[in-house]
């Protein structure tokens, strides 16, 4: 990209919003186009003139960031969006990649770093966590809701499960196919292939993949 990249700024703290735009005012790579307090004033000047990339923060007062990433995305999937933060929350990374954010930033990254970070994320690169490096994006479980609150459920899994199903749940978890599983738990094939199709829906999950993301976030498997 020869020209600036064009960005929108969504912060409701005044303060941290104006030395964002102060701190890209000298950088001739980065062109900020305006800077809102809410998201739903950003979704309303996506329409006339779209930005290259979005700063969201999360905690916003009306529509959070979640909840704005996933409209954004779905509207205008050639905009890419980096969320901002002030603490570190695997649960809200997850929910916020699932919602199809580009990036997860601290607030307290400097702002020569987040200029960097602007720029790769630009090309189409990912700003995530080293450590979810290795779960493909696709497999990223979708959250219950963009509530902070209630974006996953990992806490009651055991709960949701058989005695029986949760041992399937860490087999699978552990990568053993339902062959494996039968012999194993000295069960039918089918009766492994069933307890399989009840722990994905009562886990509302798609595949053994998502399985074992959960098992991972819930602390069930290392």
């Amino acid at each position: 990209m020869n020209r600036p990249i064009n960005i929108y700024i969504v912060e409701d703290y005044v303060l941290f919003r104006l030395s964002l735009v102060s701190g890209f005012s000298g950088n001739d790579n980065i062109n900020v186009l305006n800077a809102f307090a809410t998201a739903e004033e950003c979704i309303e000047a996506m329409e006339t003139c779209p930005a290259d990339v979005i700063l969201m923060d999360l905690g916003l007062p009306q529509m959070n960031g979640i909840e704005a990433t996933k409209i954004l995305h779905e509207k205008f999937p050639n905009t890419y969006i980096i969320e901002l933060t002030s603490h570190d929350c695997e649960n809200e990374m997850l929910a916020c990649i699932a919602s199809g954010a580009r990036g997860y930033v601290l607030k307290d990254t400097s702002n020569q770093q987040l200029a960097k970070i602007i720029k790769a994320v630009s090309t189409g690169a990912f700003y995530f966590d080293p450590n979810l490096e290795q779960i493909p994006l696709s497999e990223i479980p979708k959250p219950n809701s963009t509530n902070f609150d209630n974006l996953y459920s990992f806490d009651n899994i055991k709960e949701k499960l058989s005695s029986r199903e949760l041992e399937v749940f860490k087999l699978v978890a552990q990568g053993r196919t339902n062959p494996e599983i039968a012999g194993e738990l000295f069960i039918s094939l089918n009766t492994a292939k069933a307890h399989v199709g009840n722990i994905l829906t009562k886990l509302g999950v798609s595949d053994r993949t998502q399985i074992a993301v959960l098992a991972y976030k819930a602390k069930i498997i290392k």
